[in-house]
């Protein structure tokens, strides 16, 4: 069995980059790159509102079972 070598993140990055050029070309690949999705919340403010809802007690009863 082959042993499988990891790329770094930067080698990782620009190999994705450089395929998406290639398929799309620049113009496509930039327009996709600039995309945002409306219909996800940003992280943070997801983990914030999910944060002040959360039980505290409930929650850490159930991890710490």
């Amino acid at each position: 069995m082959k042993e499988s070598v990891l790329m770094t993140e930067e080698q990782l990055i620009t190999q994705a980059v450089n395929a998406l050029i290639e398929k799309l070309g620049i113009l496509e690949a930039t327009r996709f790159f600039a995309l945002k999705s409306d219909s996800k919340l940003d992280s943070v403010k997801w983990h914030q509102e999910w944060q002040a809802q959360l039980d505290k007690e409930a929650f850490f009863d159930e991890v710490f079972k």
